[in-house]
């Protein structure tokens, strides 16, 4: 791919907990300022790439362990577990050329697109990826977190013997559900395809591609909104703005310029690089915001950009 891609990727959470820290609120930094990680962002798409049946290995699976006593656990597969089961290796251990290893890593998506740190079986291979997120804040202002009672249909097993039956048969646990009435995410992005250029001297890639770019681009569109758990669910991808450039082009983190408001029942997203990417009409290929256009009005003063329904992918 010859070109750079500089951008930012939204997410409203309506109801739901985009990503939660450990007490199970929403992530919040020091200051109190609610966040979501890179990670939060790329675990649906490797699940979107996963069910299309692509290759992902930085990605959770399962599988059966023998225990003690024929017992069957079921527990997650370790990385090199997970290499030699979706790149159909026997064992890893026997494999000592780093350069069939590495071309193995780049041909899963997830590798090709945010990098990798495999240390496995002596092999000790760090790959930078051409994709780097940063930090996605919350700039939507009253946004409240609620802590809900969750009522268990089942009795707590675990209670005192001596509690006669009729309590015992009353008692049921109780759990809670916590949520964002109402947050909006926005988190920059950035495409170097120039990154991969040592493993392209290597042999082992072609380098980053327009198709790689596009696979890339499907899943920051769709797949938070297809990625519907019962934390998730409410989570939508609202916003997306690529902005294509030559590929010795370099600009500044875009969140920087962006705000975000509620204004007339409508969802108003103000982007203030106007000046900015203006400036690099001459070095810029395309510039694209997807959004919907049913909820969310855009303010900006960017020439030449092109708007689009982010579910229908229709220009408006």
């Amino acid at each position: 791919m010859n070109k750079r891609v500089y951008g930012i990727l939204g997410i409203s959470s309506i109801m739901s907990n985009w990503n939660a820290d450990f007490s199970g609120y929403p992530k919040t930094t020091s200051k109190g300022d609610v966040f979501g990680s890179d990670k939060a962002l790329k675990y649906p798409m490797k699940k979107m790439w996963d069910n299309q049946g692509k290759k992902v290995l930085y990605i959770k699976s399962m599988k059966f362990s023998p225990g003690k006593n024929g017992e069957v656990n079921i527990i997650p597969r370790s990385l090199k577990e997970r290499y030699e089961y979706i790149f159909g290796v026997e064992d890893l251990k026997t494999c000592k050329d780093s350069k069939v290893i590495l071309s193995n890593l780049f041909s899963a998506v997830d590798v090709k697109n945010f990098g990798a740190t495999f240390a496995e079986e002596g092999n000790n291979i760090s790959i930078t990826g051409a994709v780097q997120i940063g930090q996605g804040f919350n700039l939507y202002l009253d946004s409240i977190a609620d802590e809900q009672q969750i009522l268990s249909p089942f009795r707590d097993a675990t209670e005192k013997p001596n509690k006669n039956e009729q309590d015992e048969a009353k008692s049921s646990t109780l759990g809670t559900k916590i949520v964002s009435d109402e947050s909006h995410y926005f988190y920059p992005f950035t495409i170097n395809p120039l990154a991969y250029k040592e493993f392209v001297e290597l042999g082992v890639t072609k380098g980053y591609t327009d198709e790689d770019y596009n696979e890339f681009k499907e899943a920051a569109l769709s797949s938070a909104t297809g990625f519907a758990t019962n934390s998730k669910i409410g989570c939508d991808n609202e916003f997306a703005l690529f902005v294509e450039t030559e590929v010795n082009t370099y600009l500044p983190l875009l969140t920087e310029f962006i705000k975000f408001e509620k204004r007339d029942d409508k969802n108003i997203i103000e982007l203030n690089c106007g000046e900015l990417l203006n400036s690099f009409s001459d070095k810029i290929i395309s510039i694209q915001i997807y959004y919907n256009p049913h909820t969310t009005k855009i303010e900006t003063d960017i020439r030449g950009v092109k708007k689009y329904n982010i579910f229908t992918k229709q220009e408006v």
